[in-house]
């Protein structure tokens, strides 16, 4: 199957998404029920996007993510049960390997250059970055058309 990257401003590497029709399946994972919520509100507002999934606990994010084709991960880092991190470490051996855009409170240096270690497309903070997550996602999608 044909592949497109998708370059992040934040990390040196790339993520090659398969060249599809829409919508791009996005997976959710995060521990806040009201963040959740919101992010899903946000996701119907981005054309091309469908939310497969979301998952508050590290093993229930990899179990689906073996069962499910997903394109993209919203992750928080921390969860109800294990963290973010324990799920890049995870996924990290994947392919295709979804591209994943971390989106946290925990805005620390060495928390975003682990992440992109990990493979992190994208590293977000929840206090600022609320509408930068749609502006993200809405690039894949016309990326992908």
């Amino acid at each position: 199957m044909d592949s497109i990257s998708v370059f992040s401003t934040r990390s040196e590497g790339r993520v090659h998404l398969p060249l599809q029709a829409q919508p791009i399946k996005v997976m959710l994972v995060e521990d806040s029920r009201v963040l959740a919520e919101r992010l899903k509100e946000l996701l119907d507002t981005v054309p091309g996007v469908e939310l497969v999934a979301t998952v508050d606990r590290e093993q229930d994010a990899v179990d689906l993510l073996k069962e499910t084709g997903v394109d993209a991960i919203v992750l928080d880092l921390q969860l109800k049960s294990g963290t973010g991190f324990g799920i890049l470490r995870k996924i990290a051996p994947m392919s295709p390997r979804p591209l994943v855009i971390v989106y946290t409170n925990y805005d620390l240096p060495e928390y975003r250059r682990e992440a992109t270690i990990l493979g992190a497309a994208y590293f977000l903070d929840k206090s600022r970055d609320y509408d930068r997550l749609r502006d993200i996602l809405g690039g894949i999608v016309k990326a992908t058309d």
